[in-house]
């Protein structure tokens, strides 16, 4: 059974940084595409940040470029997203996904989703 479990979200100041964990069992993490996406209050689920299964490409938002950074430790089955210069307009729930395809801003092309952790950045 697959399973990825996002941690590491919590209350910070703007400015302040946080950084996320999504640790995989299950699956290969090796083998496959991870991305983050977030989910704010009334809003569409979107895009954050992806890194493709070799580790040598990502890709962001714009939003966050600069910001973020998405990072994998294969050794550890685990993804990271490191966030920085956090601002009020960053809270949301922070999914983490598996992808057998690299289409890194495409939800539907993740075949894995873990439950989210909840970021929460005041002003």
């Amino acid at each position: 059974q697959v399973q990825l479990v996002e941690s590491g979200g919590g209350l910070v100041q703007a400015g302040g940084s946080l950084r996320l964990s999504c640790a995989a069992s299950g699956l290969t993490l090796s083998r496959y595409n991870m991305g983050w996406f977030r989910q704010a209050p009334g809003k569409e689920r979107s895009f954050v940040a992806a890194i493709k299964w070799s580790g040598s490409i990502t890709y962001y938002a714009d939003s966050v470029k600069g910001r973020f950074t998405i990072s994998r430790d294969d050794a550890e089955n685990t993804v990271y997203l490191q966030m920085n210069s956090l601002k009020p307009e960053d809270t949301a729930v922070y999914f983490c996904a598996a992808s057998a395809v690299y289409l890194p801003t495409t939800s539907r092309s993740y075949d894995y989703w873990g439950q989210g952790t909840q970021v929460t950045v005041s002003s």
